[in-house]
């Protein structure tokens, strides 16, 4: 009977989710594409779920920081992490993480895929993607491409075109999107596949010039709708873009885990944040967790080969 009333009283316990407030760990510093996601959605989420979210930033560690305080947490629903690319291709750049990928871990929900933009200098002599493209192929190991750092999205997308298109682009690392974006400014590099959120104010000033995006289709963004994509420019199968979703500690009940994923799934369906996210391009996704489990372990697999190929290691 004690058993009885222990199992009534965790139902109860957890029937009453949430009852107090909800942190999302967001594991870069404030300001980036990441929180801006994390804080949009915190509105609907909190009105829906009749409680607060609160945003705690633990950037560092290519989100490794923030995803282990998540992974050492209760697993009752009151933590969350925004996660993106960096979860699924940190197990093939470090020999040691101070979590199991595969064991810490509840998938909630993928709220939505964006673009990297192919971008040069307003006055690089490429018009068009053809025209880069072209001249790659023609000098093998002359033009160069700048990333974050390495590992980072745009370094994974430049090595994912080298494969697939056979071209030789020289990858120059940086330490941050900044200093990378202003070299490409001053033409001392001559290309960048960098997020949309970190280029969108850089092209509609003139600055830079957009040639393509790296998803599979065009972008909905009207801001990079007419851009063509890599893969209709002379380099079928070619797919990279950045990602953001929702992860719970492993454990987390079931219930739990599927009120969070309608609630973050209405969040993605108001105006107010497709409104935030149409500069990056963000095509919503939304999905059940086991969409967004199998999508993870795609991705991790897909990158764990294009890593191992082009040997890259995390700075």
């Amino acid at each position: 009977m004690a058993l009885v009333f222990a199992i009534l009283g965790f139902s109860s316990a957890f029937a009453a989710y949430p009852d107090r407030p909800i942190k999302v760990i967001v594991p870069f510093a404030p300001g980036g594409g990441t929180d801006l996601v994390a804080r949009t959605l915190s509105v609907p989420m909190a009105d829906d779920l009749k409680q607060s979210i609160v945003i705690d930033n633990k950037p560092g560690g290519s989100t490794i920081i923030g995803t282990d305080a998540l992974a050492k947490s209760p697993a009752d629903g009151y933590t969350l992490v925004v996660a993106t690319l960096a979860h699924a291709v940190n197990p093939s750049l470090k020999a040691k993480l101070p979590y199991s990928q595969d064991k810490d871990f509840a998938p909630v929900i993928l709220v939505g895929i964006s673009p990297n933009v192919v971008v040069v200098s307003a006055d690089s002599p490429y018009k068009t993607f053809k025209e880069f493209f072209a001249a790659a192929k023609a000098n093998p190991g002359k033009l160069s491409y700048a990333s974050q750092g390495g590992g980072t999205s745009a370094h994974l997308a430049g090595e994912l075109f080298n494969s697939i298109a056979g071209t030789k682009l020289t990858h120059i690392p940086y330490k941050g999107a900044g200093p990378a974006l202003t070299d490409v400014i001053g033409g001392q590099v001559d290309v960048m596949f960098a997020t949309a959120s970190a280029v969108g104010s850089l092209v509609d000033s003139g600055k830079l010039r957009a040639l393509a995006v790296t998803t599979p289709a065009r972008s909905p963004s009207p801001q990079l709708s007419m851009l063509p994509t890599v893969a209709e420019s002379g380099v079928p199968g070619y797919s990279a873009g950045s990602w953001y979703g929702y992860f719970a500690p492993a454990g987390t009940p079931p219930d739990v885990i599927n009120k969070l994923n309608v609630s973050i799934k209405k969040g993605t369906q108001t105006s107010a944040f497709k409104t935030r996210v149409e500069s990056e391009g963000l095509i919503i996704k939304a999905g059940s967790p086991e969409e967004f489990a199998k999508f993870v372990k795609a991705e991790e697999l897909r990158w764990q080969k294009v890593i191992k190929d082009a040997n890259i290691s995390a700075d």
